[in-house]
């Protein structure tokens, strides 16, 4: 007997978190090319939930892993533009 198929509300919310990760990898420290098989298997591995609860208990995993990589990206930037700024006051630059 086939699986039920899953609902297409979900189905199209985690295709669109998907999505979202896989574009959010390309600014990941390790690369993309390491990124998107381990983003690929984590999600091939939750393919075969049918369960509604289940599904969203795994969306809602993803959306905290997505809210971590966008506060990776914030940190990095600010550590980048902090070394700038410090790096500028030591020379000067700012004539004092």
């Amino acid at each position: 007997m086939p699986l039920p198929p899953p609902n297409p509300v979900l189905r199209r919310q985690v295709i669109q978190l998907y999505k979202e990760l896989l574009h959010m990898g390309k600014e990941y420290p390790q690369g993309y090319d390491y990124f998107r098989p381990r983003l690929h298997r984590a999600f091939m591995s939750k393919a075969g939930l049918r369960d509604e609860g289940e599904i969203k208990q795994a969306i809602a995993t993803a959306q905290f892993v997505q809210k971590e990589l966008q506060a990776l990206y914030y940190l990095k930037k600010y550590r980048t533009l902090k070394k700038q700024y410090e790096g500028d006051k030591a020379v000067g630059w700012l004539g004092s």
